[in-house]
């Protein structure tokens, strides 16, 4: 997706992309961060935030995959923090039955000092302190964003799983040098698939977002992409493919930290 400012335009954007993914076949779908809003400040995301489990955003998130019969990861939602000028930005999951069942708030708040580009997540954004791991149909499924993306530690804190999301906002200048790279790296690192929806393109804003939406497999192949714009990306997960990996290569059995 390229999110605008309008709430509702991107829940319509949103359906209608996530109408295509069931039609495909999908069973459990993931939308990127800050699919629901991009505003034209960091302000915007305080205005919008939701009580956990009351809202617009939420209730098109429940409502929609009761509706299609998926799994939903729901990208990031602003809720409401301890603080009255800052959100949690919060990926929610919900069941088939649109019944909510994970929640996750970000933990690691991108800041970014580079030519005439700035950014300063902790100015709006509560950092949350738990790591997140939902069970699924579809095996274990571990919860992060975006920036979380660069601190391998979280995702080895999650205890062996089987999916790790990471829906994004990557920037067009980090996301060239690193967005690849970084999800590739998770998916090896953890024999796990990475399911990395992104926000891609010019926004309203003025913002850039650097896309390419991808699956990941448990040996680093990317099953499938989508470079630019708005779309769909599918790609089937295979438990026995990623069970035989794990035995041929139990790396995450070997590990090992400390003094010989």
């Amino acid at each position: 997706m390229t999110a605008g400012p309008n709430i509702w335009g991107n829940l319509e954007e949103a359906a209608r992309l996530l109408e295509i993914a069931a039609a495909q076949g999908a069973k459990l779908v993931a939308l990127p961060e800050y699919f629901c809003l991009m505003g034209m400040s960091d302000a915007d995301r305080v205005a919008a935030r939701e009580q956990f489990n009351d809202g617009p955003i939420q209730e098109f998130l429940s409502k929609i995959a009761r509706r299609l019969g998926i799994w939903l990861v729901g990208g990031s939602v602003p809720l409401v923090s301890s603080r009255p000028d800052k959100v949690r930005n919060s990926c929610l999951v919900y069941n088939d039955k649109g019944e909510q069942v994970g929640r996750y708030d970000k933990i690691h708040l991108f800041g970014l000092e580079l030519g005439n580009e700035r950014y300063a997540e902790e100015e709006t954004i509560e950092a949350g302190c738990g790591v997140v791991v939902v069970d699924s149909p579809f095996g274990r499924m571990g919860l992060s964003i975006c920036y979380d993306l660069r601190f391998p530690e979280l995702y080895r804190s999650m205890g062996q799983v089987d999916i790790i999301f990471a829906p994004a906002a990557f920037t067009a200048t980090t996301g060239k040098a690193h967005w690849e790279t970084l999800i590739r790296a998770r998916a090896i690192e953890n024999l796990a698939y990475v399911v990395a929806p992104a926000q891609g393109g010019y926004h309203v804003n003025g913002r850039e977002t650097h896309g390419d939406s991808m699956i990941v497999d448990p040996w680093g192949v990317i099953l499938n992409r989508l470079p630019r714009g708005s779309g769909v990306v599918t790609a089937d997960i295979n438990p026995d493919y990623q069970a035989s990996l794990r035995n041929s290569l139990p790396a995450l059995n070997h590990r090992t930290l400390h003094h010989c």
